[in-house]
Parts: C-alpha cells; structure tokens; sequence
C-alpha cells in the first residue's frame, strides 16, 4: 500500500480514503450498496448507523 506523510505528524497514512457523505438520506439510501470512511456530521449520523450494520 502507498502510503504518505500526515503533516508533521511523524504518521504515514494512505492517500485514498473513500467518504460516506453521499450515504443515506443525502444520497444513497441503498444500505446495501455503501462502503466507508464516516463522520457524525455526514447524512445525519446516518452514515454511522450504516457502517456498524455492515460489520456485525
């Protein structure tokens, strides 16, 4: 995997990281079509709720 410095953090991290903010009622609504990355302000905590159904 690639990976590139964060900041001046002393952390390499990947350069791609897929988002959830089209997730849900903002965009797709298809639970069982989304995949990653979320935060609680995306969709409405929404985004959360999808993501933690898909790793049980």
């Amino acid at each position: 995997m690639r990976t590139r410095p964060l900041g001046r953090t002393g952390m390499r991290v990947s350069p791609y990281c897929p988002g959830t903010m089209m997730f849900g009622r903002a965009g797709n609504p298809d639970h069982d079509e989304n995949v990653i990355d979320t935060a609680d302000v995306y969709s409405y905590s929404e985004t959360e709720d999808i993501v933690e159904a898909q790793i049980r």
